[in-house]
């Protein structure tokens, strides 16, 4: 088998076999197949597209290119939730403790952030102490314990994909169906949950911009799951706006303990429940999602999935006190208020362009060696569809430096004040198998 043929025969627009794909996969995770031909096929892929069965192949190329985690030791039906990430996206903080407290194992393998702000790990070291070094062991025995325990991901967990983005990334392959959904996939199901409830975002915050596209990588994702054995749905949700008020890792922190408590932001709240259902009837523990909401809210009004997270806190090393006491979190030095500059309804905030403002305070990485500061970022206090006065507060900024107008004219920028316009749908779509 040669690698210019299989190249040859996607140009032309023909299935890959499975061997085909497997001798590709192997070859170029190895070292043995060159950039230039891994680039070339992957820009083939790009143009021809490839059908549900090669989909599904190439994320099992994937996964079987590095290790893959067994949580066959955890009692019950493993549920994972992905987000295809965004703006002042909370809800795995929230998720993680509310689903648990339902006695449905959530054994989540997270990353850190590269961009707006930190990934869930980031955001999880704002209980001081919180630590991620735990064995596999330990990971297991916490979930069976606890139902729910939170690991960094394996340095060896599908290492095809790492290799693979990397390359797309500088041949302008990242946009593909096939390449985005088979890598988000691979990750997945290398992880071993039984279960994938997939958040797929759509909007101006979101990798995919448009709601066509955002479904179409859905149903690419939903597909393989199904095709390689594992039970998957996603819901298409709003990301035109960042997510609650909160961007930044203490000030989410904060949002999500609010959330468990139910005084959260409305919109996180309810997404949280919408994808806390589904994982609740992936699980088989309720029979329809009307039910499944229902036990959710109940364990938010007892006080069970605020315990459950200082229980998942404190096992992990991190300080339950914030729970309590959200004071006891980072705190940045200052806090400066980022002024209307016109009176009118917040017509558009342009989701991305906020999250980078972030950035530029500490909150996020640019690249993966950047040191992210766990105090700082921002808190919304007008959404699309608010009234605001001239001079009113738009965003308060919370910072460790007093010279933020970078930041201030960042955000001033991309807040679009005029006529009314109704905030936007939260939930789009739901796809199932």
């Amino acid at each position: 088998m040669r690698i210019v043929d299989i190249i040859t025969k996607k140009v032309n627009g023909k299935a890959l076999s499975p061997a085909e794909i497997n001798f590709f996969i192997q070859g170029y995770t190895e070292g043995t197949i060159p950039d230039y031909q891994a680039s070339a096929l992957l820009m083939a892929i790009f143009f021809q597209d490839m059908n549900e069965d090669e989909r599904a192949h190439l994320t099992m190329a994937m996964v079987n290119s590095g290790e893959t985690i067994d949580l066959s030791a955890i009692e019950g039906i493993k549920v994972d939730k992905h987000s295809t990430g965004g703006v002042g996206d909370t809800t795995t903080l929230v998720l993680a403790p509310l689903v648990a407290a339902l006695d449905i194992p959530v054994a989540k393998m997270s990353g850190r952030g590269l961009g707006h702000t930190g990934g869930t790990l980031d955001k999880l070291e704002a209980a001081t102490g919180f630590h991620l070094e735990i064995s596999k062991e330990e990971f297991i025995h916490l979930v069976n314990q606890n139902k729910v325990a939170v690991i960094g991901q394996s340095g060896n967990l599908t290492p095809a994909d790492k290799k693979l983005y990397a390359l797309r990334d500088v041949t302008g392959t990242v946009n593909s169906i096939p390449l985005i959904a088979s890598s988000i996939m691979s990750k997945k199901i290398a992880a071993g949950s039984d279960a994938i409830v997939l958040d797929v975002k759509t909007g101006a915050g979101a990798f995919m911009k448009s709601l066509e596209d955002s479904i179409e990588l859905a149903e690419a994702m939903v597909k393989i799951g199904h095709n390689v054995g594992r039970h998957t749905m996603a819901v298409i949700s709003d990301m035109s706006q960042p997510l609650g008020y909160a961007i930044g890792n203490a000030l989410e922190m904060k949002e999500a303990i609010d959330t468990l408590k139910g005084e959260g932001p409305e919109d996180l709240m309810e997404l949280s429940l919408v994808l806390g259902s589904q994982m609740v009837m992936l699980a088989k523990k309720a029979t329809s999602l009307e039910e499944a909401r229902k036990k959710l809210i109940e364990v938010i009004k007892n006080g069970k999935a605020l315990e459950k997270f200082k229980l998942f806190l404190a096992s992990q090393g991190g300080d339950p006190s914030i729970v309590d006491n959200t004071d006891n979190l980072p705190q940045a030095k200052y806090k400066i208020e980022v002024p209307a500059l016109k009176s009118g309804f917040v017509r558009k905030i342009v989701a991305d362009e906020i999250g980078v403002a972030a950035m530029l305070l500490g909150a996020g990485r640019a690249t993966k060696d950047d040191k992210v500061d766990l105090a700082v970022g921002l808190m919304l206090r007008k959404k699309v569809g608010d009234e605001v006065k001239q001079g009113e507060s738009l965003v308060t900024i919370y910072a460790n430096r007093e010279d933020v107008s970078s930041v201030i004219q960042k955000i001033q920028d991309n807040y679009e004040i005029g006529e009314f316009v109704a905030a936007p749908k939260l939930i789009y779509q739901t796809i199932t198998e």
